[in-house]
């Protein structure tokens, strides 16, 4: 496989051919530009527990499938690729959501040394045009090049997070939760494909509950104009150790033949539609 990365993201191609899937990870990244990073806490910055650790190895058999795969260099405590550019809520049920430039963490605890430290309207503005402009449209542009070559296109957008976050919900997470945006944001076909690929192991599996995709999914899946987007969101100890510190490669080895079967059977159905 080839590897490019002159952007403030990595696009990872298939060696030879391709398939109407795009995989989009968007909160992998953990680098964060010199000229800012002073103004964050030591502390908080050696390891931001927010970051969705490892789940671009998780994925790195997705070429072997033919798929692209399009992942942030830049951790989401520079700015969040899955919020709106504008920063309004995702939800409206009282849960804590990071915002856009986020300036605590899941926890609530503060990342920035002082207020005086946080980015100003002006410094969100140059991020936005630094950062967020061109993951998402670079998104967009692959895909427009995969429906224009197979007449339709899937967006996967890849997460991970914590077994347990009282901030948004109070019981932990089930193992997996695909989120479709109130299945609007792809077609029903490709969600009950996807729903009953992940369910076919022995995993707890939710849909829209408590995630139903954030800004990437809601965004860019527009089934009526042939681009599907579907998010999964997947608790860490599925594929890590159960501090959620470190990789687990028999966790992972085995989360990874649910993924590439969930994959597989949306080409097949892609290929259909």
């Amino acid at each position: 496989m080839m590897e490019v990365a002159h952007q403030p993201y990595d696009i990872i191609l298939p060696a030879t051919s391709r398939v109407p899937i795009l995989i989009s990870i968007p909160h992998s990244g953990i680098e964060i530009p010199a000229d800012i990073k002073t103004n964050y806490l030591p502390q908080a910055i050696e390891h931001i527990d927010d970051t969705d650790f490892y789940v671009d190895q998780l994925y790195n058999f997705a070429s072997e499938l033919d798929i692209i795969i399009i992942k942030a260099k830049y951790s989401r405590w520079v700015i969040d690729l899955n919020r709106s550019p504008q920063n309004t809520n995702l939800y409206d049920d009282g849960r804590i959501i990071t915002s856009l430039t986020p300036t605590t963490a899941f926890d609530g605890s503060d990342i920035y040394k002082n207020e005086n430290h946080q980015p100003n309207q002006e410094q969100i503005k140059s991020r936005i045009r630094l950062y967020y402009e061109p993951y998402h449209q670079k998104v967009k542009d692959l895909l427009i090049a995969i429906r224009d070559q197979f007449g339709t296109a899937l967006l996967w957008d890849a997460h991970s997070i914590r077994r347990h976050v009282p901030t948004i919900q109070k019981e932990p997470f089930p193992d997996m939760i695909l989120g479709t945006n109130d299945e609007t944001s792809a077609s029903k076909e490709l969600i009950d494909v996807g729903l009953e690929s992940l369910q076919s192991y022995n995993h707890t599996v939710t849909h829209n509950t408590p995630f139903k995709g954030g800004y990437i999914t809601r965004s860019f899946g527009d089934p009526e104009k042939n681009i599907h987007a579907l998010q999964l969101e997947m608790s860490k100890d599925c594929y890590m150790d159960d501090a959620e510190l470190k990789y687990d490669q028999d966790r992972a080895s085995a989360m990874q033949k649910v993924l590439r079967h969930t994959l597989c059977n949306l080409n097949k159905k892609l290929r259909c539609l």
